[in-house]
């Protein structure tokens, strides 16, 4: 589990490996929450929001890693562009209801993720997006 989870846009790949060491702090316009498994979340997400499978899209390389710690530590990976375009199409019902399904499974894999929890995640999340297609950006997330 994640102890800090900050998606950033940032316009490139390059750009967003820079936030590895110290996150993405001032640079970029960010969005910070914490504990919890940000990864497996992201192709969650998508399952729920674009369709297709897990192990499908794991297979498939998501999330896509764009700098790691070699102990470890942080890791800089790119919200897909699937999932990117998902969100920024998507009402805010419909990402409603992104957030209960999501939480159901966490719950039945016995983590509590709170529905309005969810909810806000997917929500600010989508506005990120939004904010990063309106600058010919893209959204990374930065894991601690």
């Amino acid at each position: 589990m994640s102890s800090i989870v900050e998606f950033f846009v940032a316009p490139d790949d390059t750009s967003a490996a820079e936030a590895l060491r110290h996150g993405p702090g001032q640079a970029f316009e960010s969005l910070s929450f914490g504990n919890f498994d940000v990864e497996e979340a992201v192709v969650e997400w998508e399952c729920l929001l674009a369709g297709g499978g897990f192990d499908e899209l794991v297979d498939a390389g998501e999330p896509r890693f764009v700098a790691e710690q070699d102990d470890g530590g942080s890791v800089v990976f790119a919200v897909s562009s699937r999932l990117s375009a998902a969100l920024a199409a998507a009402e805010r019902s419909r990402l409603r209801e992104a957030a209960v399904a999501w939480a159901e499974r966490r719950a039945a894999d016995g983590e509590v993720v709170h529905t309005e929890i969810a909810e806000a995640i997917l929500t600010g999340l989508a506005a990120l997006v939004g904010s990063a297609r309106h600058r010919d950006q893209a959204v990374y997330c930065w894991v601690a």
